[in-house]
């Protein structure tokens, strides 16, 4: 089994920056992509960003382009999301999650590992 644990969430000023964290545990030698989902009030759980471990490609969702980024302390087990020019469309709770293949996917159905989510929250 894996575990996930984000961290980083919280209150932030529209056009301010937070940085999530998630630590992965476990087997982590399983993982081969991690991704990002976001789940906002009222509205399905979305995709955000995805980044392959070893390769480190990524996918951005279109909304995420240009002001987010994915990276990875393969060390540390931890991946990262910089979230800057943040916008109140932005406040959700992040998901982290993970899955043993290298292919990165947009559906959450796709992903066996999940963190108990963070939450963020952009006031205008």
């Amino acid at each position: 089994q894996v575990q996930l644990v984000e961290s980083g969430g919280g209150l932030v000023q529209a056009g301010g920056s937070l940085r999530l964290s998630c630590a992965a545990s476990g087997r982590t030698f399983s993982i081969l992509t991690m991704g990002w989902f976001r789940q906002a009030p009222g509205k399905e759980r979305e995709f955000v960003v995805g980044i392959s471990w070893s390769g480190g490609r990524t996918s951005y969702a279109d909304s995420a382009k240009g002001r987010f980024t994915i990276s990875r302390d393969n060390a540390k087990n931890t991946v990262f999301l910089q979230m800057n020019s943040l916008k109140p469309e932005d406040t959700a709770v992040y998901y982290c999650a993970a899955r043993e293949s290298t292919l990165i996917l947009t559906t959450e159905s796709g992903y066996k590992y999940w963190g108990q989510g963070t939450r963020v929250t952009v006031s205008s």
